[in-house]
């Protein structure tokens, strides 16, 4: 086999060298066939490489007015993360997944990963989430380095509100967003690491339930998006800001990579 159709159809499939010259002797040098026979072997290669572990990544929007769908595919290296090609091909699954809704786009998202992207880019990838946010006012935003994004939906309030919001969110990290979406489990667990913790300080029982209950609020201030304080602003909360703009969080979502 010519040295020039194997790196030309490692250029179109990005499959490994030894991939290309299996198919291409199966194929008896034939490159459209060859190239076919890798396609169909997606699967095989990315079992291949399902576990080496993915690590880095792109977030991608797409977004319509008041609709917008966030799609996070993993990869295992920077350089494919910074690569057009493969930057590419996750806003084109954002795209896609507009297009067809979220159950439609599950099923073909997974074949689609795992029969061309995987056979083309040559790394393990693995879609690591996806989802679609649809309201009234609707802000997005995507750090510098498209690894972490937020999107938030509001009542009230406007489309700069919303992104500012979802810039403090990235930014943040928030885990829920009010202190009754955190779950009982998590809060009793606090709790005891609290008082495993008073205890050992030598505070009475009585005070150690007076402590208990401050220590509570200041852990939802810090994984509670509306307990949050505004990063643009110290002296004010994310509750307090919407307040101030009669506006209200009905959805949001916080995705890093």
């Amino acid at each position: 086999m010519s040295l020039e159709l194997i790196k030309e159809i490692r250029q179109i499939t990005g499959a490994g060298m030894s991939d290309v010259n299996k198919a291409l002797k199966e194929a008896d040098g034939d490159r459209a066939k060859a190239i076919e026979i890798l396609r169909k072997r997606g699967q095989k290669i990315a079992a291949k490489k399902s576990d080496r572990e993915v690590k880095e990544g792109v977030i991608a929007f797409e977004q319509k007015d008041n609709k917008v769908a966030i799609v996070a595919l993993a990869c295992e290296t920077d350089f494919v993360a910074k690569n057009e090609d493969f930057q590419t091909a996750v806003q084109g699954l954002a795209t896609k997944l507009m297009e067809l809704g979220k159950e439609e786009f599950a099923t073909w998202a997974s074949k689609h990963v795992q029969d061309e992207l995987i056979v083309k880019i040559g790394e393990n990838l693995q879609l690591a989430n996806f989802d679609i946010f649809e309201g009234e006012v609707v802000g997005t935003y995507l750090h510098s380095n498209n690894k972490a994004a937020s999107v938030i939906v509001l009542k009230g309030g406007n489309e700069e509100l919303a992104k500012d919001i979802a810039m403090h969110a990235t930014a943040m990290a928030p885990k829920y967003l009010v202190p009754e979406d955190v779950p009982t489990e998590v809060i009793d667990k606090e709790k005891e690491i609290y008082t495993e913790q008073l205890k050992k300080e030598g505070k009475p029982a009585e005070v150690i339930v007076k402590i208990l209950e401050g220590k509570v609020n200041k852990f939802y201030t810090e994984v509670c998006l509306i307990k949050q304080t505004y990063v643009k602003d110290d002296k004010k909360s994310i509750e307090k800001l919407l307040e101030e703009n009669n506006a209200t969080i009905e959805n949001f979502g916080y995705y890093s990579l």
